[in-house]
């Protein structure tokens, strides 16, 4: 079943070679049939979070900030490409992600994490299974790493090796069991309920 995902990508620098690795994933996600959002610091710029999104009145929301949610609140599951900087992730993605609470809420995530090196980011990985379990969009159990990303993918998202195709197919497979069953039960009514009961309880003080 086609599904509605946000890839969020986190650096800024002007050499950067993780953007290979998130356009793999945006290009293996549409090939799989999906409807992909590409959400790219460098494009969105947010000034560091002051209010989020939620803070605002009507109305009064920043263009861009509106946009950003336009994709986030319509999506059935998030990717979060991440390299490691000093064991944890980078500025620029802590900061989009933290814009936001309640409109990740009862959706799945998926963490790709890469490295210049050979361990590929897991470090940021672990970092960032706790900050998207607090955040409601909880990851699945499998990883993505990608060692050696600047060898790993041309510019353009393609694999110089072939075997990135067989190694992602689990990964991507069990993100679409997770986003369909979460998704199946959000839109029944009963349960559906309940959840916003819960939402409105955990989002207290956030």
């Amino acid at each position: 079943m086609p599904l509605k995902i946000v890839v969020f990508y986190g650096s800024v620098r002007s050499a950067r070679e993780g953007i290979k690795a998130a356009r793999f994933v945006t290009n293996r996600c549409r090939t799989r049939g999906h409807d992909v959002s590409f959400i790219d610091p460098v494009e969105y710029s947010l000034p560091l979070i002051d209010k989020m999104y939620k803070e605002y009145r009507p109305g009064e929301v920043p263009d861009v900030l509106q946009r950003l949610a336009n994709l986030i609140v319509a999506a059935d599951a998030y990717i979060v490409v991440s390299g490691e900087y000093n064991h944890t992730v980078p500025p620029a993605l802590s900061n989009t992600l933290d814009y936001f609470l309640e409109e990740y809420f009862w959706k799945p995530s998926a963490i790709v994490c890469y490295s210049a090196g050979a361990y590929g980011g897991v470090r940021a990985a672990m970092t960032l299974r706790v900050t998207l379990s607090e955040m409601g969009m909880s990851s699945i159990p499998s990883l993505l790493p990608i060692p050696k990303v600047q060898a790993a993918f041309k510019d353009d998202g393609t694999p110089t090796d072939d075997a990135w195709l067989r190694r992602s197919d689990k990964f991507f497979t069990e993100l679409e069991w997770y986003a369909n069953a979460l998704k199946a039960a959000r839109e029944k009514p009963c349960q559906r309920s309940e959840c916003d009961t819960m939402l409105v309880k955990s989002a207290v003080g956030k």
